[in-house]
């Protein structure tokens, strides 16, 4: 067998879909009937998970550290916001756009995670979402400042699906649009082009002395990520109809990491996972405990990084080996 048959049928492989991906979409979907009192926070899971998607894209596959992705979703949400106020409020419309304003400012702050070390990467990612803050409190004539951007008001769906007060059409609006983008992403990270950010973020020495230029494919790799952001904000101004400061805070970066924190980076799905535990968890414990949510959710975290994710996760297939009355290893 040629080492192109073996590239080939390892490529197919990872394409293929597996078991519990259906599962996971075909819930999604279901909850749409099963939990109907629930599409608020549900869209909310959604928007948060696309978000994560984008980040692991840089994260999980080329190991790009940043704590300034907000600025990405940020700009997509005022983008889409200022597009259905003063011009056209069709969605989709605005959610393209958004996503090619977010991917182009990608694109011209690329250049910053080409240079230095993880902490250099840090700073200046987080220095470019400070500054897109502070240009965005202070041209008020545009975004309206520390009040917000007010007035959108959206069009139906392509025409045909107007936005609901119990907020159905806008959970499977953003719904589609997550499965869409992260069926592409799939796509992206398991083709050639995936596979050669996997070598880089390994090696990137030896992954330009085999052919393979790092730059570039981090540009290009950056600029989606910084896409897929752009229209997780875009939806979020487009549900909700208005777009507060609060997209382009600190806070946001903070939580996503969080995100990919708890559900693993570099398999997409983290992001999904990770976006639907962190928003439950915070709910659940902002009712519970007012006060100190903040405190469990950070515990939570120390024991996710003392332990290991896979102790954590794990323990479900150890268990049923152990029923089975096979060794520990075997599970794994």
């Amino acid at each position: 067998m040629t080492h192109h048959t073996q590239a080939s049928e390892f490529l197919n492989a990872r394409h293929r879909w597996r078991l519990w991906e259906i599962a996971l979409w075909l819930l999604a979907v279901a909850a749409i009937f099963i939990l109907p009192s629930q599409l608020l926070i549900l869209t909310e899971i959604a928007i948060l998970a696309l978000f994560a998607v984008s980040l692991d894209l840089i994260l999980g596959y080329a190991g790009i550290v940043s704590l300034g992705h907000t600025a990405f979703f940020g700009l997509g949400a005022y983008a889409a916001g200022i597009l259905a106020r003063d011009y056209v409020s069709e969605p989709v419309t605005g959610l393209v756009f958004a996503g090619l304003i977010s991917g182009l400012f990608g694109l011209a702050t690329s250049f910053l995670v080409l240079r230095g070390s993880d902490l250099t990467r840090l700073m200046t990612t987080f220095g470019v979402a400070m500054l897109l803050a502070e240009l965005g409190n202070q041209a008020t004539w545009l975004t309206g400042g520390a009040d917000g951007l007010s007035g959108i008001s959206m069009s139906p769906i392509l025409g045909l699906f107007e936005f609901d007060l119990y907020g159905r059409n806008g959970y499977i609006y953003c719904l589609a649009v997550l499965i869409v983008l992260t069926f592409v992403a799939r796509r992206i990270v398991n083709s050639p082009f995936g596979l050669s950010l996997m070598a880089i973020k390994r090696n990137p020495r030896r992954a330009a002395m085999l052919g393979i230029s790092p730059k570039r494919r981090i540009v290009a790799i950056y600029s989606v990520s910084a896409a897929y952001a752009g229209m997780a904000g875009a939806l979020l101004a487009q549900t909700t109809n208005f777009v507060s400061p609060d997209v382009l805070a600190f806070h946001r970066s903070a939580d996503v990491l969080l995100v990919l924190v708890i559900g693993g980076a570099g398999y997409l799905y983290g992001g999904i996972f990770g976006a639907i535990i962190f928003t439950l968890l915070r709910d659940w414990l902002s009712v519970a405990t007012p006060q100190y949510w903040m405190f469990w959710i950070g515990l939570i975290l120390v024991a996710i990084v003392m332990i290991g994710r896979e102790r954590l996760t794990g323990w479900p297939l150890l268990l049923a080996a152990r029923l089975r009355g096979k060794p520990a290893e075997d599970a794994r």
